[in-house]
């Protein structure tokens, strides 16, 4: 092969370095600057009538979302297992402890059923949880319906990590909305990328006001630097926000493409028994942000540390799903609700390259290596 294919790369196809010219061309390169205000502004259409505050990461955003929902040392906070450790992260940084909750194997996403056993346990012992921290995992909605419910009834804030989840949606309405917060992340293997950054989303407006506020080292607006908060420096820069508005104006192209990367995939892997996909359930609307596969060994013949390493062998870099917080030395002792689903998709899942410039060429070289293992496997199991 002459160039390695890579799990989710970005591509820079639209205006992002005319944009970036003009702010390098103006004093405006820090914090502040019309990019900003452009690529903020440009979200209304998808998330209207929520609004929306750019940051220098989704973590700062889930930090700052905590915050904002007075959650402070000695709290507990729900957290899916199942997810990327920056989810969880932030609860730390404050003091307050995570209470981890396993996942539904039609999303992968937090099981409402555990969700609800762990109000109820906590609420025995005498502790209100202050937040629900719910992620779309992949891109994939989780089910709002009965976690939003869930919410409700017990008066528990949700705030929603969207972070792998721009451009999906539930029942019409985009995911980064159905919480009290939300938040995006524009990491560099996202969906859109702005190099590195976040945003902070609510329908609340004094509540992201005051996040904004507290993202600029609560600073007050008056001529000399003058604090009667402790802030943050966590908003985004002019020349990141410059990058995001090239690439959020093709937003729509990059979801169909992954959408197509995730179509081509089933139908050249369609012979290949023991392999599965994680299906949209009713009302869902994936962006496919990643690619994922299930592995049944005894049926296929192989697992997915056997295809991960044939893979690398061919120059394909591919992933593990995201090992469940619960089972981490890092968070050892931490309460944990649920079954074994979550354990059970990671040692059985891999991530398959599914960035949007991805060829069919290409993938049908990722394809071969998946059906030359794959019929290696049926011959030496005759």
């Amino acid at each position: 092969m002459s160039k390695p294919i890579l799990l989710s790369s970005p591509n820079l196809e639209g205006n992002e370095k005319k944009y970036i010219e003009e702010v390098l061309q103006s004093p405006f390169l820090a914090a502040g600057g019309s990019f900003l205000e452009k690529f903020e502004n440009g979200f209304s259409p998808i998330i209207s009538p929520y609004n929306l505050i750019a940051l220098n990461s989704g973590t700062s955003a889930i930090h700052m979302a905590l915050v904002l929902l007075g959650v402070s040392a000695g709290d507990e906070v729900i957290c899916q297992s199942f997810t990327f450790c920056a989810s969880a992260n932030p609860i730390i940084y404050l003091g307050a402890k995570p209470v981890f909750v396993d996942s539904e194997e039609d999303t992968w996403n937090i099981c409402p059923i555990a969700l609800e056993e762990a109000i109820k346990d906590r609420l025995k012992l005498g502790i209100k949880p202050k937040a629900i921290i719910v992620v779309d995992l992949f891109g994939m909605p989780a089910k709002y319906d009965d976690i939003c419910a869930i919410s409700e009834k017990y008066e528990i804030p949700i705030i929603e990590d969207a972070a792998e989840s721009l451009g999906s949606s539930y029942r019409g309405k985009s995911c980064g909305t159905f919480g009290k917060l939300g938040i995006f992340s524009f990491n560099g293997n996202k969906i859109i990328t702005t190099g590195g950054g976040g945003a902070l989303i609510s329908d609340d407006v004094k509540l992201l006001e005051r996040g904004k506020y507290l993202a600029t080292q609560a600073r007050e607006k008056i001529h000399y630097f003058e604090h009667h908060a402790i802030g943050y420096n966590y908003r985004m820069g002019n020349v990141p926000a410059a990058m995001g508005l090239g690439q959020l104006e093709l937003l729509d192209e990059k979801v169909s493409k992954r959408r197509s990367v995730f179509t081509n995939y089933v139908k050249l892997l369609h012979l290949c028994t023991g392999l599965s996909f994680l299906e949209e359930i009713e009302g869902a609307y994936s962006n496919r942000w990643l690619t994922t596969i299930q592995i049944d060994e005894e049926v296929s013949g192989f697992d997915r540390e056997m295809l991960r390493t044939a893979l690398e062998s061919a120059q394909i870099e591919s992933r593990y799903l995201w090992q469940p917080l619960h089972m981490q030395l890092a968070y050892k002792g931490i309460p944990y609700y649920g079954a074994d689903n979550a354990e059970n998709i990671f040692k059985k899942g891999l991530c398959l390259p599914s960035s949007a410039h991805l060829t069919l060429e290409d993938q049908t070289i990722v394809a071969k290596v998946i059906l030359n293992l794959y019929q290696k496997a049926s011959i030496s199991n005759v």
